[in-house]
């Protein structure tokens, strides 16, 4: 190499020559890098769906098969055993459109944790934006979601629902909420994982936790009559994940026929929940929790080689 190359590589580039692309090492766009960086995290997100069904026989079917076995388990155990469906009417899409809320969250916690020790090579031996990892596990987790949200408007249109204009913002708010709040968790707990790895452990109890935490497997109805007018009741409210059931319960199950014919003996059944009304109250506790999650992210990236 020429001196005037040896230089040229030595040195930081000008201002003209950033205005053409060129920046120094470790420059880059921050929280805007998925943005930015498009390309690469096309690249990420089909190396982790090529590693994760690699040598699989069934592949992508694995999406349909995971929740379908544990939708099974659970409607047995508790909607024949334990007879809830006796009072909770179209109590498949009820049980189902709440699985696939846990389900989301899980995948994309836990996946976001391990992101950055799980791509060890890569975080330490050559220069990536770090946030292009969280967000290409976010993304594995949304494609895996849409097997999983295919059954679940099949289901219900088998009972008879039917979309609206109302069942669509339900949707689309509690997606936007679970998907916000959830990566901003995954953002803390990814930076704090890569310095110590028990992390990863506690998330996968907050994940088990959370199945029994949002009214998923139960009628919320049950929870204010245990706890109702309890400081513990605001808590459960407040809870983002229960704020999402509740919004996919009013989206695909509350205004299906077998909820609305039974409603002339419980009225209740139509009333949608009041976490359902506090819609605004986990909108900015996601977004609260999207941002501590990325001011920490980005405080804590430039140690992720070294901790390694």
């Amino acid at each position: 190499m020429s001196r005037a190359g040896a230089a040229r590589s030595s040195r930081l580039p000008t201002r003209a020559e950033q205005a053409e692309g060129w920046r120094a090492p470790g420059q880059d766009a921050g929280w805007l890098n998925p943005v930015r960086e498009r390309f690469l995290l096309r690249l990420l997100v089909r190396k982790e769906l090529r590693v994760r069904y690699r040598g699989s026989a069934l592949g992508m079917l694995w999406s349909y098969v995971k929740p379908a076995v544990q939708f099974i388990v659970f409607y047995i155990a508790l909607g024949v055993f334990l007879q809830l469906q006796r009072d909770t009417p179209a109590y498949a899409v009820y049980l189902f459109s709440g699985i696939v809320v846990v389900n989301l969250f899980g995948e994309v916690f836990g996946n976001a944790t391990r992101s950055i020790t799980g791509n060890q090579a890569l975080v330490s031996k050559i220069y990536l934006p770090s946030e292009l990892f969280p967000w290409a596990s976010m993304i594995v987790a949304l494609v895996h979601f849409l097997p999983q949200l295919l059954v679940l408007v099949v289901g219900a249109l088998l009972f008879g629902w039917l979309p609206s204009t109302t069942s669509a913002l339900a949707f689309g708010l509690g997606l936007l909420i679970l998907v916000v709040f959830t990566m901003g968790l995954g953002l803390v707990t990814a930076a704090l994982n890569a310095a110590f790895r028990d992390v990863e452990n506690f998330v996968d109890l907050i994940v088990m936790v959370a199945t029994w935490l949002s009214p998923v497997l139960y009628r919320i109805s049950m929870v204010e009559e245990a706890i109702g007018g309890t400081i513990w009741w605001w808590l459960y409210q407040l809870n983002p994940l229960t704020i999402v059931v509740e919004l996919f319960h009013v989206a695909f199950w509350r205004y299906s026929p077998p909820v609305v014919e039974r409603a002339g003996a419980d009225p209740s059944l139509l009333a949608p929940g009041e976490p359902f009304g506090l819609w605004w109250a986990g909108l900015l506790i996601a977004a609260a929790t999207f941002v501590v999650g990325t001011v920490l992210f980005e405080h804590s990236k430039r140690r992720f080689a070294q901790e390694l």
